[in-house]
């Protein structure tokens, strides 16, 4: 009697787990129907936000600088981009030298340098910084210039729009030539501020006066923006292969630059604007006007 009463006792508690492992089962398949319910709906919200927002991303962009190489300002390597300090008029911005030192500091993931012709779009480049998010004021800062030499955008350029009238396009520093934007190239006593990988890039023990860009100098500690001699600053150098041991002729465009008598003055391409945003990735074709701010 009492083995059956054992007996019993087992078979009821197999058939009450049993009994809960199948509710269990039913209440753990109930809650992934209604996670895999939630998890539609967030993928139909994403669906209906990358609808809206199409191919590209919309937003704001932010003139940061322009340089004219020919208004009687020199923008050197060591003018400006360090410091981050207003340079010019916001009436003036399009038209003669410029900096704005609240863009300066404003977050970028986006830059895009414009060549124009009196502020209408001739030509356009537009890049996706590798560190999303910092300022030019960070970037072109005195920290980042020791080493310096930074490729600082990848996969070339995201947008390259040219004007089909566009002239001067067979040297110019931005437009001649592919490749990533490099910042702060640093090499024995020069440096340029913005040049492309596309172009000559010297090795940083070799002072060949050979990279050619925005923002240069040809006689300056570069490491620490300080100037050793100021008659080699000047403010836009196109493509060549003109280094110091062999070339005497070295092509700038416009007057904006020292005495040295390697530096020829030479046509003025158009002005170079510098935009930068934080979340926009396209920029206005050729022909458009520009301005300080431009929504896209």
């Amino acid at each position: 009697m009492l083995n059956l009463i054992l007996l019993s006792v087992i078979v009821c508690g197999a058939v009450e787990s049993r009994g809960n492992q199948k509710k269990l089962l039913k209440d753990i398949s109930n809650k992934l129907i209604q996670l895999d319910e939630k998890l539609s709906d967030v993928q139909q919200k994403i669906e209906s936000i990358e609808d809206r927002l199409g191919d590209s991303c919309t937003g704001t962009w932010h003139l940061g600088m322009n340089i004219n190489p020919a208004d009687g300002h020199i923008f050197g390597y060591t003018v400006g981009w360090a410091t981050g300090n207003d340079i010019g008029k916001s009436e003036e911005a399009l038209t003669k030298d410029y900096l704005s030192a609240n863009v300066w500091v404003l977050p970028a993931s986006y830059i895009a340098i414009v060549r124009h012709q009196q502020g209408v779009v001739d030509a356009v480049k537009v890049f996706k910084f590798k560190v999303l998010g910092e300022s030019l004021s960070i970037r072109f800062g005195l920290p980042r210039m020791n080493p310096g030499r930074q490729i600082v955008t990848f996969g070339g350029p995201i947008q390259e729009s040219i004007a089909s009238d566009a002239e001067n396009l067979e040297d110019d520093p931005i437009f001649s030539v592919g490749g990533d934007l490099a910042f702060n190239w640093a090499y024995s006593n020069n440096g340029c501020r913005i040049a492309l990988t596309g172009g000559h890039l010297s090795e940083a023990d070799v002072n060949d006066d050979n990279t050619h860009g925005l923002g240069n100098h040809f006689g300056v500690n570069p490491l620490t923006n300080t100037i050793v001699d100021n008659q080699w600053t000047h403010d836009i150098s196109n493509i060549q292969d003109c280094p110091l041991q062999t070339c005497t002729n070295v092509r700038v465009q416009g007057t904006d630059h020292g005495s040295g008598p390697h530096l020829k003055s030479g046509p003025v391409y158009g002005n170079y604007a510098i935009y930068v945003s934080r979340t926009a990735d396209k920029f206005p074709e050729p022909g458009f006007k520009l301005g300080l701010e431009i929504e896209v």
